[in-house]
């Protein structure tokens, strides 16, 4: 997992496929998946639904709970409604950025407890961070 997480969000900079996988092209939904009790829950897999178009991607819990999921979104996409499901459980999410940025990853960090999903806009960056160190190792 880790390799791919590395290879989605840390490219190559092979210029024959730089707008796809330039930062302004992707917005990432992240976060941790926990039981009732707080226990972490593997081999979840979560949905992640642009509403606009209907397109969905598709994500999986590792071990520790972590899942991350990257989504195509444009500058133009700034504002857009996104739902978010692990099963019956469901929450909607608008994706906020500022779309004159190319230099910060874009994204949320979202975690399920329970049956209550839990927005954190401000653990996002941390939280990626970790992600890609973690990756790298």
């Amino acid at each position: 997992m880790a390799f791919a997480l590395l290879a989605l969000l840390l490219p190559a900079g092979v210029l024959s496929a730089r707008a796809e996988h330039e930062i302004y092209y992707r917005y990432v939904v992240l976060g941790f998946v926990k039981d009732a009790q707080g226990r972490p829950v593997a081999n979840r897999e979560l949905e992640l639904i642009r509403d606009k178009t209907g397109f969905s991607y598709l994500g999986l819990t590792d071990e520790v709970g972590f899942f991350l999921i990257v989504a195509r979104l444009g500058d133009e996409s700034v504002g857009e409604s996104l739902t978010l499901r692990a099963g019956t459980t469901a929450t909607r999410v608008v994706a906020v950025f500022d779309p004159a940025n190319h230099t910060d990853h874009r994204g949320v960090r979202v975690d399920l407890e329970g049956t209550r999903f839990v927005e954190q806009r401000t653990g996002f960056q941390a939280t990626l961070l970790d992600a890609l160190g973690a990756a790298r190792r």
